[in-house]
């Protein structure tokens, strides 16, 4: 939550509950699969993304490392991961660059949605962290450029959501 506070939001003090998350990966299990098409975006996404997470205090033999063959493989892989009941996070990381066809749309769009409906499905918290870019150069600007490096944004929003789930008492 911002800066602002919650007294900012309603007026006054309240005694409302506010559930927000940190990025704590204390004792947490987390996989992260990786796209290998476009590896020299996705690399950078898997190096932010694993430095966040033990910055964050995931153990390195908490971390599982899963490198699938693209984007479109992401959902499966993360649905079984999270199925085995081994993990509290699945971070999911790919790069998707627009060509001159249709394919583009296709997969990022299905990866999304397969993610989404494995996270939903499981109730085992997934992050995207899968570009969807015009060009290879925007996307090297997303995995450790010029716009910073999703991966360890990615990273950081799962820890988050974990948090969350822990506090609201749905956690695994």
């Amino acid at each position: 939550m911002s800066s602002m506070g919650q007294e900012a939001i309603w007026g006054t003090p309240t005694a409302a509950r506010i559930v927000t998350g940190r990025p704590n990966g204390e004792g947490l299990k987390i996989a992260v699969v990786a796209s290998r098409f476009n590896d020299l975006v996705v690399e950078r996404l898997v190096s932010g993304a694993l430095d966040a997470l033990v910055r964050s205090g995931v153990s390195r033999d908490d971390l599982t490392l899963v490198w699938v063959p693209g984007a479109f493989e992401l959902p499966l892989v993360a649905t079984k991961l999270a199925e085995s009941g081994a993990v509290d996070g699945v971070l999911c990381l790919g790069a998707v660059v627009r060509g001159g066809t249709d394919h583009y749309v296709h997969v990022a769009g299905q990866a999304a949605a397969g993610l989404a409906r494995a996270q939903l499905d499981s109730g085992v918290p997934m992050a995207f962290g899968v570009l969807t870019t015009d060009s290879v150069e925007q996307a090297l600007d997303r995995a450790g450029g010029k716009a910073g490096n999703k991966g360890a944004e990615a990273a950081r929003g799962l820890l988050e959501t974990v948090d969350v789930l822990n506090q609201i008492g749905t956690g695994n």
